[in-house]
This record gives structure tokens, sequence and C-alpha cells, in this order.
């Protein structure tokens, strides 16, 4: 007897739908799994095996095959225990095989028939509802996660005894009631708020920018001057994401198995930031079967690289393609895979070896020679620094500042005026593929960011006197592009570019 169950892979970000077929026939004792199985599905056998014999359900001396298909995709994974078991119950007759039909199937099976989690719930609840499959037949541990999914039925399990008494009608296991909505406002917090940072009020209008327009931004300051404190509230005060984009950022720790248990639905853009002792895998992702990197978890959100210079410099080149692109595609010879990476790069360095470079009169002296200086700078090549829009200095605070009790704007309000910025790009590029003023093609920047001839005179001269390369020239319009979207006018006018320009510091050169 034939039987048949569905189950899903997880590739990337997306489940692709797999039908686990069982076949049950008289001949000599064996159990094959086939469909291009890795080692995780293979001994699934022993592990199905076990589960069965000790909820009271003794194999007879049959040759049983199970088939996945589609044959050509590569299953990978412990989720296929449940539904390879169920489909196995049903072509034996201890359950019946048309409740299967309507019945999506995740979870790795103990050798004493309890349900533990597996990853990537997320995702499947998302295919289950495209598929229109009515109840996704998991364990409890993933409920919450797959509640998040509107119009789909959940049957949360402890054991394989459960998923039978169901299959049998002879117990319902109701769903745990959850407003996906709800718990999508609730998790909407600000962290920690901008108006704690002393002074720094032209480093707190670059952050601005930045996030009004997706801009990326390198902070170039000595030790203690508060680069890495600004850059953890930048989230703080970037727009709140919509439900779907809250839905498509959750799916990737889901993956990664990174989702934490009380937070199925993550209500704030993600703020990731690695060590520099990163690996390029690590950074990027990978694997056999690749998973998701640190670019790719900071999908929508930010991704922060302190002590820049200090990452492998092959680690920082594969950040070019992914910031100009948006997507990242991880080939291997068996397949290739596509995972979102739209992040704004937040990154920080100290202007020298020693971190004091530049310093006022009066505070530690610096130690580096010119060419120390240089060489140290020189870690970051000159195309992915092309690729960061805004260059900041950030100078040390003044100590009559730290005591100061005044208490400036709060992120609150700042990410009002970042809202309405990005409303307004929402409408410019409504009929287009870009979300922001830092994403604008060449021809979006000629009908977009036309500056008056005032403004492109003072670009010129800019571009002239600094040797700029003509990527830097795109930055500087799209900047000052969004400078005067945060001004509320239409026109770049000079103050816009003046302003845009001044946050190309790492294009001058150094002072002998």
């Amino acid at each position: 007897m034939i039987a048949k169950a569905h189950a899903a892979k997880v590739l990337g970000i997306e489940a692709h739908p797999i039908t686990v077929e069982v076949d049950v026939a008289i001949g000599l004792s064996a159990f094959n799994i086939v469909g291009l199985p890795d080692n995780t599905i293979r001994e699934s056998r022993d592990r199905i095996l076990a589960a069965l014999s000790n909820c009271g359900f003794a194999l007879p001396p049959r040759k049983i095959v199970v088939n996945l298909a589609p044959a050509q995709l590569k299953k990978v994974g412990a989720g296929f225990d449940l539904p390879i078991a169920v489909a196995l119950l049903a072509a034996m007759g201890h359950c019946p095989a048309e409740r299967l039909q309507d019945c999506l199937f995740a979870g790795e099976l103990s050798l004493e028939g309890s349900l533990r989690s597996v990853r990537g719930v997320l995702p499947m609840a998302l295919m289950a509802r495209r598929q229109q499959l009515s109840q996704l037949v998991l364990p409890i541990a993933n409920e919450l996660e797959a509640g998040v999914v509107p119009e789909l039925q959940r049957v949360p399990v402890r054991h394989l005894r459960d998923v039978i008494a169901f299959l049998r009608n002879e117990q319902q296991f109701p769903q745990t009631e959850l407003d996906a909505e709800s718990l999508f406002q609730q998790h909407q917090q600000l962290g920690e708020d901008l108006q704690d940072v002393k002074g720094q009020e032209h480093v707190k209008r670059a952050l601005e920018v930045a996030a009004a327009g997706g801009h990326n931004l390198l902070m170039l300051g000595p030790p203690g001057s508060g680069k890495t404190m600004l850059a953890r509230r930048m989230v703080s005060i970037l727009p709140p994401p919509s439900f779907d984009e809250a839905l498509e950022v959750t799916q990737i720790p889901s993956v990664a198995g990174l989702l934490p248990a009380d937070r199925p639905l993550l209500g704030t853009r993600p703020f990731r930031t690695p060590h520099h002792t990163i690996s390029s895998a690590g950074l990027a992702g990978g694997g056999s079967i690749p998973g998701p990197g640190e670019i790719s978890l900071a999908h929508n959100g930010v991704l922060f690289l302190d002590e820049l210079p200090e990452f492998p410099r092959s680690v920082l080149e594969l950040l070019r393609q992914p910031l100009e692109d948006r997507r990242l595609t991880i080939s291997r010879a068996a397949m290739a895979i596509e995972f979102p990476c739209d992040f704004m790069l937040l990154a920080a360095m100290n202007p020298c070896p020693c971190g004091f470079y530049g310093s006022p009169t009066g505070s530690q002296p610096c130690r580096c020679s010119p060419h120390l200086v240089q060489k140290y700078r020189s870690k970051i090549s000159g195309p992915l620094l092309d690729r960061i829009d805004i260059h900041l200095q950030v100078p040390v605070v003044d100590p009559s500042e730290l005591g100061d009790q005044r208490r400036g704007e709060s992120s609150a309000v700042i990410q009002q005026r970042v809202t309405e910025a990005r409303r307004v790009q929402e409408h410019r590029f409504l009929d287009s593929s870009t979300r922001s003023n830092a994403g604008m093609s060449r021809r979006e920047l000629e009908n977009f960011a036309t500056p008056s001839p005032a403004a492109l005179k003072l670009l010129e001269q800019a571009m002239q006197r600094m040797q700029l390369s003509a990527r830097a020239y795109d930055r500087i319009l799209k900047v000052a592009r969004t400078i005067a979207d945060l001004a509320g006018v239409d026109t770049i006018d000079t103050p816009h570019l003046a302003e845009a320009v001044q946050y190309r510091g790492l294009d001058r050169p150094l002072p002998v």
C-alpha cells in the first residue's frame, strides 16, 4: 500500500513543498529512503523505527521504500522524521490516509516518540498557506513561531501518539490564541535613545540623514568619542518596519535557528554587530547547503562593523556586491541559493593605529607617522569606501558637555522626521523597485536629484579639488537629495550640497 504526506524543505529563506511517498510491500525486510536525502535523513530510519516500536507499533517484515519528491532537490534536516513516520503508519493502516491530504507535517522524533523543534517553521507555515493546506502539525515548541501566519490552523503536539490520536479523530489539540498584529505592535520598542548622548550634535544630524535616505555611514574618531554608543542608537531612529517587513525579517533567524522562543515575530529592525575575527562564511553565509550569514541577518536593519580596519580585507571585500545589489547569491556545486541583504552598513574606526591622530592640542598626542596613518587607512579599499555615502569625523566630547543636564531631541522625534522623508521617497519611487535615495539608479538621479546651477558649480569644484571618483559624485547627489527631503523642498540647493560634500571626509588628502 502507498501513502503520502506533505512536508517542506527550506532553501535560503523560502520553503519548498516536498511529497513524502511510502510504499509498504511484501518482500525481503528493508527500509530504503530515496529522493536525494542527506546523511541526517538517512539516519532518520533508525530514529523512526525506534520511535514506532516504543509507541507500540511493531513493524512486520516488509519492504519499505520512502520517496522524497521531487527527487532533484537535495533534502536536509531532521524535520522529515514526522512526515515519514505518519506516512508509514498510514500505509500500514494504523491511521486513515485521507486525513494526511490537508496537513503539513514537520518535526524531529526522539527515540521514545516525543517531538523536538525544527528550524524554519515560519517559512514552512507561509508555504502551507500558499499551497492551501489547512493544517500544520508541528512540535509544540514551534507553535508560536507558526502562529504569526494568519489563516492557518496549527496542531501543536508533544508526542507521536498525539499525532496518531489527532489523525484518528480521537483527540483534538487546540491552538494557542495568538493575535499576530497585536504581537507585532507589542514588540515595537525604540530601545536606547539618542537623547542620552551628550554633545555630538553634528553626528546625530549625520545619523538622521543616513537613516532618512538609507545611506551607509563610516564614523572616524579616537577611542572614547562615543562611536559605538551612537551606532547602537541608529535603529531607534529608523522607520518602524511594516508587518510584511517583520515577517520577512523573522524568516531569516528562523532558518538560522536564532529566533528567540519568546519572540516569534521581530517587531524591530535587526542590529547585527559581528566581531572582527568573523570568517567569510560567517559574514556572507555558507556551508554545503548554504545558510544565512551576518549580512542577511541584518536584512532591513543595520550591520555595524566596529574597528573596521581590524577585519580581514578579504572579508570586507565580500560586502561590495551585496551593498550594490541588495541580494546575495551563494553558489555550490549542487545549487545556488539567494538571500536578501538590504541593510545599512554602519562602521567605526580609529583615525590611526594609536587612535589619536588629529586630536586637539592638549589631548593625548598621536605617535603615528603620516606613512603609518596612510597604511592603516588603506586597509579599507577604495571601491568599498566609495560605497559608503557618509564619512564622518567624531571628535572627543568636551568635558563641559558631559556635565550638561539638558537633554537633546529624543529618538522618537527624529524618527518622525525620518519616517516623513522615507514617505516622500516611497511616493517618488512608486513605479520603481528602488526603496530609498541610497538605491537610486543613474537615470533616477538625473530625474530626481538635479541640483540648482549654483549647487552644480559647487559640486564641480569639490570634484576637482578632492579628486573624487564618479561613484563618489553619485553618492554626494544621493545624500544631497536626502538632505533636501528632510528640509521638505524639491530642489537641491547649495546648502544641501555643501553639507553632503562635508560627509566625504576620507576623500580628502592627509595633511603632511
